[in-house]
């Protein structure tokens, strides 16, 4: 039973990840269709969804801001933001 779960959690991460580098769309389909299907009911929400995809959303995963650079030297030189 134990490495049936364990078995499944991996698997879970492992599918999950795409969605994570790919948070815009997911989050664009996930507007577009609430919204589509407020204003136009079930095939306002399809097209909501499809309409939201193809734009995008916001990205909501959270990034560290940072600017790396190399010099002349070939050092590595990082600044955060």
């Amino acid at each position: 039973m134990r490495p049936t779960w364990t078995f499944g959690l991996i698997m879970a991460a492992l599918l999950a990840a795409p969605l994570s580098a790919e948070a815009g769309k997911v989050e664009g389909v996930g507007i577009g269709a609430g919204v589509g299907a407020v204003v136009a009911g079930p095939v306002g929400a399809v097209v909501g969804g499809v309409v939201g995809y193809k734009v995008g959303g916001p990205n909501l995963v959270n990034r560290r801001y940072r600017s790396c650079w190399r010099d002349t030297y070939g050092h590595r030189h990082c600044r955060h933001r």
